[in-house]
Parts: C-alpha cells; sequence; structure tokens
C-alpha cells in the first residue's frame, strides 16, 4: 500500500451535520485556513442525513426561550445532562436554521410566512436533500480539501496528552492517508449494531441510527485516553414496525395516541425514555391511534415520510391499509450509544474541547448534551469551529515522532492471517452476546450484573478472535476495523452499566439488581482507558 502524506491546520474526522458546519465556520473566519474534511463515505449522501429528514427537531419557537429548550433536555434526560452545554447549543438553534434556510433548505411556512411548527421545539421541512445542499456549501470553499470513502482509524498522538493528526485507509484504493494538523476535531456518528437489531440475516442494516456509524471516533479517542461520559445512558427509538420509521411524525404531526391492542391509551410520564417503557411493559402490541384521520392529515403523513423515510408510505400503498383505515404499529429498536439524543460521548469542555489537547468533540460524537439533533450538531459544529480557531492563533504545531511504517504492519497482517470464522460471523456473536445479557430487545431492555459480567468475556473473546480476521479487499479491512471499533464501545458501554446501580431511564434499560431511580447517582459515570483496561470514576454535576 501506498503512504500519502497531507498537512492541515484543522483535520475534521466525519462528513456529516456537525463537520461540515464547522469547516463552513472555520472557513468564514479564517479563509486561508487548509481544512481537511475526512469522509469514510461521501459527503453527499453520508451519515444520519443522507436519506433526509422531514423536520428540524430543535427550534426555539415563538414564545419560548433557549433556557426553556435547555431545562427541556434536563427534565428528558432525568438530570443527566450539561446545563452549560445544553444553554449554549440552545442560544444558537435558530440563528443556524436561517443560515441553512439561506443554503437552499425548504422551510414550510404558513401564509403569513411563518415557520410551521410541528409541537413545541419543532418545525416542518422539505428535507430530502438536505444533505446535498450542505455538501454543496462546502465545495465553494476552495480552502477545504474533501476525502470522501477514506476510513480513519487512529489519532496520531503528541507528546503532553495531544493529538496531531490521525491516519486511516481509502476503502476503494490501496493507500494509506497520514495526516499531521494541529487540531483535530472528532464529528463521526455515533454507535450502531452493537446489539442484535430488528431485523436480521440480508435486512440487519435496517435500522434506526444509520447503520455505518459504527462508533468509529468513540474508538480513537477510547484509546488516545480521552475521558468519555454517560455511555450508559443508552437511547432505544420507538419506531413504526417492520420500516422502522419515525413515530414522532405521527405522534407529533398529527397528535396520535399511543395505545395497545385493546384501544387504551398508554400511561407515561412525557419522557422519551418513558413513552419506550410504556410500550415494552406492556404484553400484547402497541400502536399509534391513527384510524379515522382526515384525508388531508393522511396525504400530509404520507408527504413527510416520503422526506425521509419512503418506506413507510409504500407500506401503505402496498398493503392498502393506510393509516385513516388501519392505526400503526409501533416497537422499540435495539440500544444504541448516540449523543445527539442522549448524553453519551466525549466528556467536553463549553469549546467542545475533550481532555485531550487539540481535541475536539461535536454532533453525536460529543457528550453531556442531548436532545440536540440536527440543528443542535450545526451549532456544536459552529462553537468548536470558532474555539479551534482561538487555538490555532494561540498555538505552536505539535511535535510527534509517529512513524507511518508501523501501520503498514499492522493492516498487512489482516491480509495474510488465516482465520476460522469471517467478519460477519464475529459481528453476529457480539450482537448475539449484548443482546442476550446486555439489555437488548430479547430480554425488553433488561440486564444483571451477572449477564454483564457474562456479556464482558464473550466481548473479550471476540476481540481476541477479530486479531485474526482476514481481509480480501480493501473494504473487508473496513469492515474489520468497524467491528472492532463497535467491540471496543461494548467494553466501554457494559463498564458504564455496571457501575449505574440503579434505574433512571427505564425505558432505555432496567437493572434487574438496582430497579429504582436514586437520588445518590446524580452523577456522570465516566471512564479513561489507561494500560488496556477501563477505568470508571464520577463526576458531580454541572452548572
Amino acid at each position: 500500500m501506498k503512504v500519502s502524506e497531507k498537512f492541515s491546520d484543522v483535520l475534521i474526522i466525519g462528513g456529516g451535520a456537525a463537520g461540515l458546519f464547522a469547516a463552513i465556520r472555520l472557513s468564514e473566519l479564517n479563509p486561508n485556513r487548509k481544512i481537511i474534511v475526512a469522509e469514510k463515505a461521501n459527503i453527499d449522501r453520508s451519515g444520519c442525513l443522507a436519506a433526509g429528514v422531514n423536520a428540524l427537531n430543535a427550534y426555539i419557537t415563538p414564545g419560548k426561550t433557549p433556557r426553556d429548550y435547555a431545562d427541556y433536555a434536563i427534565r428528558d434526560a432525568h438530570g443527566i445532562a450539561r446545563y452549560d452545554l445544553l444553554l449554549s447549543m440552545s442560544e444558537r438553534l435558530n440563528e443556524v436554521t436561517r443560515k441553512i434556510e439561506s443554503m437552499g433548505l425548504v422551510i414550510q411556512k404558513d401564509s403569513d410566512g411563518n415557520y410551521v411548527a410541528r409541537g413545541n421545539r419543532n418545525i416542518k421541512i422539505n428535507g430530502e436533500n438536505i444533505k446535498p445542499i450542505l455538501a454543496r456549501a462546502v465545495k465553494n470553499f476552495s480552502n477545504v480539501e474533501i476525502l470522501n470513502h477514506v476510513n480513519i482509524v487512529d489519532l496520531i498522538q503528541a507528546e503532553e496528552n495531544q493529538v496531531a493528526g490521525a491516519w486511516g485507509f481509502h476503502i476503494n484504493e490501496e493507500k494509506i492517508f497520514v495526516i499531521r494538523s494541529q487540531a483535530v476535531l472528532i464529528s463521526t456518528g455515533g454507535a450502531a449494531g452493537l446489539y442484535r437489531p430488528n431485523h436480521t440475516n440480508s435486512s440487519r442494516h435496517k435500522m434506526w441510527y444509520s447503520p455505518f456509524n459504527t462508533g468509529a471516533g468513540f474508538a480513537m479517542g477510547i484509546r488516545a485516553g480521552a475521558e468519555m461520559t454517560s455511555f450508559e445512558m443508552r437511547f432505544i427509538a420507538l419506531r413504526c414496525k417492520d420500516t422502522i420509521a419515525p413515530t414522532g411524525t405521527i405522534a407529533q404531526g398529527i397528535g396520535a395516541a399511543q395505545i395497545n391492542s385493546r384501544g387504551e391509551k398508554l400511561q407515561f410520564k412525557n419522557t422519551t425514555s418513558e413513552r419506550v417503557f410504556a410500550v415494552t411493559n406492556e404484553k400484547s402490541s402497541c400502536y399509534l391511534e391513527t384510524i379515522g384521520i382526515s384525508k388531508e392529515q393522511e396525504e400530509s403523513l404520507e408527504r413527510a415520510y416520503f422526506n425521509m423515510n419512503p418506506a413507510q408510505s409504500m407500506k401503505w400503498l402496498e398493503s392498502g391499509l393506510p393509516p385513516s383505515v388501519a392505526n400503526v404499529e409501533i416497537e422499540g429498536t435495539e440500544p444504541y450509544v448516540v449523543g445527539g439524543h442522549t448524553a453519551s460521548g466525549f466528556w467536553i469542555d463549553a469549546n467542545r474541547k475533550t481532555t485531550i489537547e487539540n481535541l475536539f468533540a461535536a454532533g453525536d460524537a460529543a457528550g453531556g448534551c442531548p436532545q440536540k439533533y440536527v440543528t443542535g450538531s450545526f451549532a456544536e459544529g459552529e462553537i468548536s469551529a470558532e474555539s479551534i480557531e482561538k487555538l490555532l492563533t494561540e498555538q505552536k504545531n505539535p511535535r510527534t515522532n509517529f512513524d507511518p511504517r508501523k501501520i503498514l504492519n499492522d493492516l498487512n497482517k489482516f491480509f495474510t492471517n488465516e482465520s476460522l470464522f469471517t467478519i460477519d460471523e464475529l459481528e453476529e456473536a457480539m450482537q448475539s452476546a449484548m443482546d442476550d445479557y446486555a439489555g437488548g430487545i430479547k430480554t425488553k431492555y433488561r440486564f444483571s450484573e451477572i449477564g454483564l459480567g457474562i456479556a464482558l468475556k464473550n466481548i473479550e473473546r471476540i476481540e481476541n478472535l477479530s486479531e485474526n480476521l482476514r481481509a480480501e479487499s480493501m473494504y473487508d479491512l473496513l469492515k474489520i476495523f468497524e467491528l472492532r471499533e463497535r467491540l471496543l464501545v461494548c467494553r466501554v458501554l457494559i463498564e458504564h452499566m455496571k457501575s449505574r446501580r440503579e434505574t433512571r431511564w427505564r425505558g432505555f434499560g432496567q437493572n434487574l439488581d438496582f430497579p429504582r431511580h436514586d437520588s445518590d447517582f446524580d452523577l456522570f459515570v465516566n471512564s479513561r482507558m489507561e494500560n488496556g483496561k477501563i477505568k470508571i470514576h464520577f463526576r458531580k454535576m454541572v452548572e
């Protein structure tokens, strides 16, 4: 494999919502900054926004304030969230909305020209093309170099707890990239595919969260010794059965109630995890009550899903059972680790800097700031960009003795290994262990300390087996590293779950040994990797 060395002021790992907004803001602040965006897919259609979105779920609607939004997010997270991060994010929500609209995003408006709200914090958009719009805006800056189909594997560490860039490989060409940089922003997605999903075998990638978000950013931070937070606050989405389409489009769009098979309305406290618990706690199937809605409401739902999840509209059409005729069955997904919905991710300061010098995190990779969604990721991208620009004006280049030849040895072994197992077989073994023993769908998200211990032993065994996997192509090499990223995230997740000895988000997971909320755990469960071991420590709430 050939080695290609590149140099930049800023390396952005992940070309999603946060990463591209960061690139735009950095270019606005200083058009002479050399910026590299590394994306393992293609920024035109990558990440969570690849298929589009039909609403901006974080917006300060008339009569509300940024503090209202921060208060809502704190309540929804049952107290485990950073108010400082939530408030600084919330204060930018409307500004970044206007900015993406100016780039070409169509935001629905009423006859008076006001944005059409969907609930207290959301506005409706025609967002099928939101990702191409973002990509086009970034491409307009001559100082930004985009590396599509380049999978970043690990950070380049420098002296005194610093990073000095990162390295990765092209997934279609036999080429390694070593990118040296003064500052690095991790704006990758969270982690999907840790657990056995609703659909298995050839349909296993039909899931709520982007299946190609494998926890890569988490993994490279963990290996570098960065502090992580709140992995135990897993996110479980409530979705339409079979299509895994969003339920909020129906629940908020037309005010449909959650009901059981007897038509009884489900009782729950109005938080995300409690809505999930209301469904998983029922012995029968559950639904969104849509029978009898108007023709206008039905057509509105069909259009909304075509903008985000066409499978749901197609299901109504092919079955001949539109929502006005049949209630929409709902179910929970497998658990995810994602900082855009929960507080999971890097432990960061108000500037979105991690505990490692020169390393920043934003969007789904950044912890402590749940309910950020798309616009919150835009906001964190901008905040991190402004912090990075300030850093670059004050700090010298970090020094490192990194030798690219070691990478070649590490990668080449996967092309010469002999393995008894395939990559897919080990991935399925991982998902099976997590589903059975670490609170997956099979156990209705319930787990115990004994079960978590069994899961951890299985994950460590699979990690050892993954060392001997064989790659026949660069794409196989990508799949090996994605599996290894997931396995490392699984280890951290299990340690976090063992350490929170209470049940705070019973819809997202019930600890059978400690089934009740305990105010003594009004703490952040944080961790760092030291000498290959995950070390847990607790942090007090941040005012």
